[in-house]
């Protein structure tokens, strides 16, 4: 079953939870380690809890439109995560969209493209995961089946 509404609170989840860590890197973090440093824990201290906001979705989004659910997710989570990230360098920081977009500059190690690949991936994986017929444990005995009857 879709559910948008929890979409969007999930979402708002992330979206608050990557603008706290990032304000706690930029004032925090950043005066005692290198750039790169600060890069990497903006984006890797968010993934797990995006993990498991997904799985909290997934749960929640379990049926037969399960796909669609899990679609909706992953296309919204890390679209807006990267325009609310921009709107806080450019509210906080005065960044212009140049400086912002050097953050998906993977070629020289940039990580920021891992969190929106994470971001798109964990709502669809965890959907995979938790849409999935349990498989029949054997020696179980079925509905409406004795344990003696073969006996």
């Amino acid at each position: 079953m879709i559910r948008p509404g929890l979409t969007f609170a999930l979402w708002l989840a992330i979206a608050l939870f990557v603008v706290l860590n990032n304000a706690v890197g930029d004032t925090w973090i950043a005066p005692t380690l290198p750039v790169l440093a600060v890069e990497w824990y903006k984006v890797l201290v968010p993934l797990p809890y995006a993990a498991m906001l997904a799985l909290i979705h997934a749960r929640r989004t379990t049926g037969p439109r399960w796909f669609e659910a899990a679609l909706l997710a992953a296309l919204l989570w890390p679209s807006s995560t990267v325009v609310v990230d921009f709107l806080y360098a450019r509210f906080l920081y005065g960044d212009d969209p140049t400086s912002f977009l050097d953050r998906f500059a993977f070629w020289w190690g940039a990580p920021y493209p891992l969190l929106v690949i994470g971001l798109f991936a964990f709502p669809i994986i965890a959907g995979v995961l938790l849409s999935s017929p349990s498989p029949v444990k054997p020696g179980r005995v079925g509905e409406g089946e004795s344990p003696t009857e073969d006996l």
